[in-house]
Order: structure tokens, then C-alpha cells, then sequence
């Protein structure tokens, strides 16, 4: 697919006006111009009328031009958080994406949801529309472990979502992006990501805010943490940055499955 980046959404908006520029200079040329010339003996009166009208026409295939321009289809990112719920600063993200009204999703670590208040975390995630994966546990690597213990590591978080949404999810985000020994189970979708913020390193939001909006282009998966403060600050910035770009926030299956 093709990717956007910014500098060829603002020069494709660069295209588009002079475009619009040239043929309202045409129009100009061919129609009111000599519209005037033929009601020139007729008055004031009649020319201020005649440029009215030129005005409505103008203005009408301006307006076309506008919603043909935005009648695309926008370039799609997934935001995509792991390694909470956070009591502290899951809420928080939570209020940013629902005044934005975009959707994200969370890869969480089981023993995280029965943390006081952790359930209801989930919850409010599953009643607001974002996505619920599984993070493990206990935020292992599946890798080092044996395929009894490393499908345990990811049944019990499967079980404690169900119990809390009344639905499964089929989403594991491996920690460390390490994969189990066996990748034979069918109905799982192990989920990686294309953007690594390194939130979790640097803990700068700007820092964050830059590396992010620089590296994206359509169809990536953005890596961030839920449970840090800069990393709240900075998604909510990022997204406010991307969308006025162009791109479209949807939750991490869509991206992989549409």
C-alpha cells in the first residue's frame, strides 16, 4: 500500500490549490469577463448582479473541490499499548482517547488485572471499544519457557479477560517480541508492532512525540506503554499530530485482518 508521510500529504495539498487556483482563474477568463463586456452599456446595477453570480459559481466549485479532496480514504495507524492496566495512568489514557473518540489497543498482563481496580480498568477498555490482548501473566518470555507452561502463562489471562468482557480474545503482544516454542496453537494471532516508541527508555514525551510522528507512515503498528505518565502525555500529543496529518486510529485487527 502506499505510505503518506507528511511532507507528501503537504505537498499533495500544495498540488491541489494551485490547481483549484488555476481553474477559478479559468473560469474568471472564459465566463465573467466576457459576461461583463456584454452587459457593459447596462449599468452598474447589472455588472454587480453578473459578479454575484460569478461569485456563487466560484464559491459552489470551491465547495466541490473541498469535499472531493476529503473524500478519500485515510492513511491507518494502530496505536497499541502493553503491559497494564495501570491504576494510575490507564484512567488518564483512557479520558484523552475518549474526547479524541479513538479506539487503541491494550496488551495486558494478567496478574495486573487483579490489582485493585484492575478489572474495572478492563472493563471500561471492553464498554469503550478498544481492543483487549494478552500480554502474558507475568510479562515472561514465552521463549524460555516450556509449551505447558508458556500456554498456562497465556490461559489464565485469557480466562480472567473472558470473565471480566464475556468475551475471549485471540491477540497475544509476546513480551520481549519472543515467540513460544511452539506456534502451533490455530486460534492465536501473535502480534508485533512496526514503530518501537522506547517510551519505557527514555521516558521523555517530546522525545517520545518526535521519534513516533517521524518513524510512522500507513499501516503501522505504534509500540507504547500504558503505564508511565510521559507515555500517556506523549499518545495523546501523537495523536493529535497524526490526525491533523490525515491518518485514521483504528485497533490493531484491523489493520492485520481488513
Amino acid at each position: 500500500m502506499a505510505k503518506n508521510r507528511r511532507g507528501e500529504i503537504s505537498g499533495a495539498g500544495e498540488i491541489r490549490r494551485w490547481m483549484q487556483a488555476l481553474a477559478l482563474t479559468a473560469v474568471l477568463m472564459a465566463y465573467p469577463v466576457s459576461a461583463l463586456w456584454e452587459r457593459e452599456e447596462a449599468g452598474a446595477e447589472v455588472q454587480e448582479e453578473v459578479q454575484a453570480e460569478v461569485r456563487e459559481e466560484i464559491q459552489t466549485e470551491a465547495q466541490e473541490e473541498a469535499q472531493e479532496g476529503t473524500s478519500g480514504v485515510r492513511p491507518r495507524v494502530a496505536l497499541t499499548f502493553d503491559d497494564g492496566p495501570s491504576p494510575e495512568y490507564t484512567p488518564l489514557l483512557l479520558d484523552g482517547l475518549r474526547e479524541r473518540e479513538v479506539r487503541a489497543s491494550f496488551f495486558v498482563i494478567g496478574s495486573n488485572i487483579e490489582k485493585e481496580g484492575g478489572e474495572e480498568i478492563i472493563r471500561r477498555m471492553h464498554e469503550e471499544g478498544h481492543l483487549i490482548g494478552n500480554h502474558t501473566w507475568h510479562h515472561v518470555d514465552l521463549s524460555d519457557l516450556s509449551t505447558e507452561d508458556a500456554w498456562k502463562e497465556l490461559e489464565m489471562t485469557d480466562s480472567l479477560i473472558k470473565a471480566v468482557t464475556g468475551e475471549e480474545t485471540a491477540l497475544v503482544r509476546p513480551p520481549f517480541g519472543e515467540f513460544p516454542r511452539s506456534m502451533e496453537e490455530p486460534d492465536k494471532l501473535y502480534v508485533k508492532w512496526t514503530v518501537d516508541s522506547r517510551d519505557w527508555v527514555t521516558k521523555d514525551t517530546q522525545e517520545i512525540v518526535r521519534k513516533v510522528v517521524t518513524d510512522t507512515e500507513e499501516n503501522d503498528i505504534i509500540l507504547m506503554h500504558d503505564c508511565y505518565g510521559t507515555s500517556v502525555e506523549a499518545a495523546l500529543q501523537i495523536i493529535d499530530i497524526l490526525s491533523e496529518r490525515g491518518y485514521e486510529f483504528v485497533t490493531v485487527d484491523r489493520l492485520l485482518l481488513d
